[in-house]
């Protein structure tokens, strides 16, 4: 693959860049309470559960329009007992958004706070349910990707669920490129959305719930359109979405659910996002950066670096010549170092990771970037 400044490559955590094959499925025109639709939609929900190995005796799949913060809401609006305490798992952007939306629908939280770039530990958060009883439910993000750490999840799990607590997952960066089992993890609550490692384009998340919290559920909702159960209740009774569905959105999601299992499902993607990686941090330390994370936390989604420090560097016109360059790359979202980001999901291949290091070699060239560091390899 080679770069094309027309139409640069995604090196984002989503959207990202697709398939043809994608994209030619957005070119058909669906009516949103057609039959064909929704059979489309129900489709899509039984592939969903089967990924996540949930059953649907015990597990539903429940769409949701716009953005996966769309869906995060809805979720938590839902599963959160009002009268109860969420504990909110945070190393980032999305944690401290959870606790921000807690805030507005009125429920009480519980916060641990481990800065950019620390995992929480699960001897941590049985500590904290054993001196807040008053706990009922816990929130992690699986890939925060303000950083690109990958939180240890089935340790975590394993503690919320020994506590019998329920145990709420941000998954929208991991889902389908990392393997999560709800057959043999603990978790009442996965969150994702179509524009993630699956691959789709933007426009719907998803929530995989268990039965029994979505009927516990019912009107809880503080919002009509994000009401979870609501709109579950409308699709199981009529196989239709409650509003104007995306419908391009759904079609093109399920082309790409035919590429994830082409590709050979979670796992074969897991490989070559973990490839995609593997290539660009070897590369991106051989030209002196660094990498905000050790090895051992670095995920397959998205990695940080840390900012040169050299006056010439400035990131805005870094992004800029990597732009001209075909190549679009993502800022910080740290709160003590500069930084940017470097996504490895998406249509791309080693190759393209290759043509990458070239152009960002060539950037730091133009702007007379030069800088020696101590790369972080542990």
């Amino acid at each position: 693959m080679t770069s094309n400044p027309k139409t640069p490559y995604l090196l984002t955590p989503g959207p990202l860049t697709t398939s043809a094959a994608t994209k030619q499925a957005m070119l058909q025109d669906w009516g949103s309470w057609d039959h064909d639709f929704n059979q489309v939609m129900a489709d899509v929900r039984a592939q969903l559960l089967a990924m996540a190995e949930a059953q649907d005796t015990e597990y539903a799949c429940v769409p949701m329009q716009g953005s996966g913060t769309f869906a995060v809401e809805s979720a938590l609006a839902c599963a959160t007992d009002p009268n109860g305490s969420v504990l909110v798992v945070m190393n980032g952007a999305y944690g401290k958004r959870a606790a921000h939306i807690l805030d507005i629908l009125g429920r009480t939280c519980v916060v641990l706070d481990k800065g950019d770039y620390l995992p929480p530990q699960p001897e941590e958060i049985a500590v904290l349910l054993q001196q807040n009883p008053r706990i009922t439910d816990v929130f992690l993000v699986h890939c925060e990707t303000s950083s690109g750490i990958l939180n240890p999840l089935e340790a975590i799990a394993e503690v919320v669920h020994a506590h019998g607590k329920t145990l709420i997952v941000d998954a929208m960066s991991s889902f389908g490129g990392v393997p999560i089992s709800l057959a043999k993890t603990p978790i009442d609550v996965l969150i994702s959305s179509a524009n993630k490692c699956i691959e789709g384009v933007p426009g719907f998340g998803f929530v995989i719930i268990r039965r029994a919290l979505l009927e516990a559920g019912k009107g809880r909702a503080h919002s009509l359109s994000l009401d979870l159960h609501a709109q579950w209740e409308y699709m199981e009774r009529t196989g239709q979405w409650r509003f104007t569905p995306p419908t391009h959105t759904v079609v093109a999601f399920q082309a790409a659910l035919a590429q994830h299992h082409e590709e050979g499902s979670v796992a074969g993607r897991c490989a070559r996002y973990t490839h995609n990686r593997d290539v660009l941090v070897a590369g991106m330390r051989a030209l002196g950066f660094s990498t905000l994370l050790e090895n051992r936390w670095l995920s397959p989604i998205i990695t940080t670096f840390l900012s040169p420090n050299d006056p010439a560097f400035e990131f805005s016109a870094f992004y800029a010549a990597l732009k001209a360059r075909g190549f679009l790359i993502y800022p910080g979202k740290l709160t003590e170092v500069e930084s940017f980001r470097i996504g490895c999901i998406g249509q791309l291949n080693a190759d393209v990771i290759e043509d990458l290091l070239m152009a960002i070699q060539d950037a730091l060239t133009e702007m007379g970037v030069v800088f020696l560091s101590d790369a972080r390899s542990a």
